[in-house]
């Protein structure tokens, strides 16, 4: 007597697709043919009335190594992390997810800052930029003047 096993025709895309959210999402530099490893420079952009916060995971990297630019909207953050002297020797890896090479991300900011006014810092592996805004886009209190229904001055 034979056992009948029924047929799943979705059975190895479930699988395939398990594989990628298990894998592929943490890890996504390892499906993309490039040395620009966007994925390994988180950021965070926050925005106050003044300025842009921005902070910039770049862990093994030297300041030098950093370079930050602003044309118009566009800020660019590049960096190089060098290669491991272990690396250099021949060895087989098990497992590496250290790599080394160029890092690049550009953002658009929603208003132009100063660059001219920026500061930069670098500290425990994040990279912390202050940019300011330009002055024309800061907000503005405009001060009313006149009188009120009653004939009273406003101040």
């Amino acid at each position: 007597m034979s056992n009948l096993v029924s047929w799943d025709p979705f059975s190895e895309l479930r699988t395939t697709m398990d594989r990628l959210f298990d894998q592929g999402f943490a890890r996504p530099w390892r499906m993309l043919p490039t040395t620009s490893y966007d994925a390994l420079m988180p950021v965070d952009i926050a925005e106050t009335a003044e300025q842009f916060e921005v902070s910039a995971a770049v862990p093994g990297v030297r300041p030098d190594d950093v370079d930050i630019s602003v044309v118009g909207d566009q800020l660019t953050i590049r960096a190089h992390r060098q290669e491991e002297p272990a690396q250099e020797q021949d060895c087989t890896y098990h497992h590496q997810e250290i790599l080394s090479g160029d890092y690049s991300r550009t953002f658009s900011l929603p208003t132009i800052v100063e660059a001219d006014r920026a500061e930069a810092r670098y500290e425990n592996g994040i990279l912390h930029l202050t940019l300011p805004k330009a002055e024309s886009v800061r907000p503005r209190q405009i001060k009313l003047t006149g009188t009120d229904g009653d004939g009273h001055m406003l101040n």
